[in-house]
């Protein structure tokens, strides 16, 4: 599938073609997970002098008018790149026109920006628990408490006050007291792989991993690719849902550099794992 992050059959295709091979392919979204993404693969193919036959498009790189058509697309997404840069710029000049300083808040986009925002106007009023919070606004936990930070809001101030409300007695019935706060040491193992070695991401995305996806958990290194955590839960299924919220996260995030992750879970005083 050409959606698919890990591709290891590709990977020996391209390990095994030889100056003179043809690759056949049934069509060509079958190769490439992106335009880009096609046209780097081509162009590594046609450097090793290795032509590219599609059953079902118009694309045969074995004589001039099959490349012809294909440098056609390359051409095109060329020209798609260059627009978005300009209309990048431009958007930049327009904003510095209105006094804005362009560019971006460092390690959050525009619209992770705006859900941080939302998330440290729900967290300082107090109302709502984390993963309520986090399930209004469609974000795990780890990532609520990324934005936090980001924002500058002190983690735990909330709890606090909220416990202080909770601890007050209710005048038409008595509450049932909050489930204590608990911690759990998780150890996490992981590895960070290029989809292939034709992509270099793995670097960048093991650095965002930790920083968006880990340093919330108080992330400490044990040696190559192991990680302890400390992640709070109130029961065993909030902190189930942390963890498989925290590995979906990871692999999220891995897929954006063109890699994928092999990892692991477990808490070594309950020999759970996940």
């Amino acid at each position: 599938s050409g959606a698919k992050s890990a591709r290891p059959e590709l990977d020996k295709l391209l390990a095994n073609v030889r100056p003179g091979d043809a690759v056949v392919i049934w069509k060509l979204d079958r190769l490439g997970r992106s335009l880009k993404h096609l046209v780097e693969l081509v162009g590594e193919l046609a450097e090793r002098k290795v032509g590219l036959q599609s059953l079902n498009d118009p694309i045969d790189t074995t004589h001039a008018q099959g490349r012809l058509v294909f440098n056609l697309f390359a051409s095109l997404a060329e020209f798609e790149r260059e627009l978005i840069r300009e209309r990048t710029q431009a958007g930049l000049s327009a904003a510095r026109a209105r006094g804005r300083i362009g560019g971006r808040p460092k390690g959050l986009p525009a619209k992770a920006e705006a859900t941080a925002m939302a998330a440290e106007t729900l967290y300082r009023e107090g109302r709502l628990s984390v993963s309520a919070i986090g399930e209004k606004l469609h974000i795990s936990k780890s990532t609520l408490y990324s934005y936090l930070r980001h924002r500058g809001v002190e983690i735990g101030a909330y709890q606090k006050s909220a416990r202080s409300r909770d601890q007050q007695p209710s005048a038409a019935s008595p509450a049932e007291p909050p489930a204590a706060e608990r911690v759990a040491t998780v150890t996490l193992r992981l590895a960070v792989v290029n989809n292939s070695k034709f992509v270099r991401g793995r670097k960048r995305a093991t650095e965002n991993i930790e920083r968006y996806c880990l340093e919330p958990y108080g992330m400490k290194r044990l040696d190559a690719g192991h990680y302890e955590l400390t992640i709070p839960y109130r029961s065993d299924d909030e902190l189930d849902k942390s963890v498989h919220d925290l590995l979906t996260e990871i692999s999220q995030e891995a897929d954006m550099r063109n890699c994928f992750v092999e990892m692991g879970a477990w808490e070594e005083d309950t020999e759970k794992r996940w």
